[in-house]
């Protein structure tokens, strides 16, 4: 024996009595919504506050460590045989840090990408241009209605969605 569910179970919350009801739940969370905006628009400006001041203390240490960087770097440079063991190492230890050198892997910088593209078309070299295969979802999506369910693993869904939009009112702007 199963046992059959009413609709009226489901409902576990507050719903409106009548239209006018309904009306002043709108109103009610347009209401809300400004109230939060305003939240977090305060909520903003005290973190834009904060980061401000904390960036302007922050401003003087960040220039004093590029230039002690510096300074090091340029020691380091005139010293480095002696601080490498004549290049067998790559890096010396000093009692305070250590200091490092590293030659970074080959990359690749790209400018004017298709003027590179014609390039390589052009003296066939294609086999430095990548070639990507996609599905055109799309065209699939225009011609839903002819394709069907005939080509398997693509599903066209739709759903519904519901959505309350409380009316607001814009304030005018004034250029000064």
């Amino acid at each position: 024996m199963s046992k059959k569910r009413m609709k009226s179970d489901a409902v576990t919350h507050w719903v409106p009595r009548d239209r006018d009801e309904v009306n002043e739940a709108i109103a009610e969370m347009g209401r809300h919504q400004r109230e939060r905006e305003r939240i977090k628009a305060a909520m903003n400006d005290r973190m834009a506050e904060v980061k401000a001041e904390h960036d302007a203390a922050a401003k003087p240490l960040g220039e004093r460590i590029a230039e002690l960087h510096r300074g090091v770097h340029l020691w380091c440079e005139a010293n480095r045989a002696k601080l490498t063991q004549d290049g067998r190492v790559k890096f010396h230890e000093f009692a305070t840090g250590v200091v490092k050198w590293r030659i970074t892997p080959f990359s690749v910088a790209l400018t004017k990408v298709n003027e590179v593209l014609a390039w390589l078309k052009g003296s066939g070299k294609t086999e430095y241009i990548r070639q990507t295969e996609s599905v055109d979802k799309e065209a699939l999506l225009a011609d839903r209605e002819v394709i069907g369910t005939s080509i398997p693993g693509v599903a066209f869904k739709q759903k519904e969605e519901f959505s309350v939009l409380p009316h607001e009112s814009n304030i005018e702007e004034v250029q000064s």
